[in-house]
């Protein structure tokens, strides 16, 4: 899954307006993925990790280039020094 992410656009989420990314992600079965674009530390990683809940590596080419995400898998680097970033889920809310 650490293939070539297409697609992309940094936007907000039109449901609780937080700062979003969405690519399709994979190269043969691509994956449409909405990340949140706030960075966590391992432990907020470890946190938020559930079965259906990936986290992202947040990886940039270049200065000039949009940012990718990339799965981080067990062939991901331990060291990596892009930021990580999960997957989007809009805050419970309370309508009455």
């Amino acid at each position: 899954m650490a293939g070539r992410a297409s697609g992309s656009g940094t936007t907000r989420c039109p449901s609780c307006s937080a700062p979003i990314l969405r690519q399709l992600v994979g190269r043969v079965a691509a994956l449409d993925v909405t990340a949140d674009l706030t960075p966590l530390t391992p432990a907020e990683q470890r946190a938020v990790r559930e079965p259906n809940r990936l986290i992202w590596c947040l990886y940039r080419a270049g200065p000039h280039t949009a940012p990718r995400l990339r799965w981080t898998g067990r062939d991901h680097p331990a060291a990596c020094p892009h930021p990580h970033v999960t997957q989007h889920r809009c805050p419970p809310t309370t309508l009455f």
